[in-house]
């Protein structure tokens, strides 16, 4: 599903914030939190956008190429984890968006954690799941999986995090 306007507006002002120039984005659908991301990056930065979907993100290029912003944003069509396993090893990401599959969630930190500089942000959507996390009741495969999420972003010392609660929760890490 895609973000909201309030949450795209946040998106463009964290990155602007720590005056990104490299950013990557797991999970990118019609590209609109793309375009937020790629509208908040200082001058000359670069976006990387790991995608499945070749239908759902031509609605992205499209839109990106009507922004004026597909110059900023490269996307790769393939599973992410392999994209992010194929990046350099180098702590030069400034920020990383996480918006995929939930199951993929931990992996896809894994990847990212040591590749975000210090000071650098990793945010992941979704993490509230419309509150069905505290709902002990609810056991699906998502549901779980963010469970496991929440609890491993909580424990990394490589990190400060907090978790906002709106939207459909949102946690916002800042590399140390």
């Amino acid at each position: 599903m895609q973000i909201g306007d309030d949450q795209g507006q946040l998106l463009t002002m964290l990155t602007r914030l720590i005056s990104a120039r490299r950013a990557v984005e797991v999970g990118t659908f019609t590209g609109y939190s793309s375009m937020c991301i790629a509208r908040g990056l200082a001058e000359g930065g670069s976006l990387l956008c790991c995608d499945v979907s070749a239908e759902w993100t031509e609605i992205g290029r499209r839109a990106w190429e009507s922004a004026g912003l597909a110059d900023r944003i490269e996307l790769r069509i393939a599973p992410a984890l392999d994209t992010l396993r194929d990046l350099p090893k180098t702590a030069d990401i400034d920020l990383a968006f996480i918006d995929a599959d939930k199951p993929g969630y931990a992996a896809y930190w894994a990847e990212l954690v040591p590749r975000v500089r210090p000071g650098g942000l990793l945010l992941a959507d979704n993490v509230l799941w419309s509150g069905r996390i505290a709902d002990p009741e609810v056991a699906d495969a998502n549901t779980t999986a963010l469970r496991d999420f929440n609890d491993m972003v909580a424990a990394d010392d490589r990190v400060e995090t907090v978790v906002l609660t709106a939207f459909d929760g949102l946690t916002i890490a800042r590399r140390r």
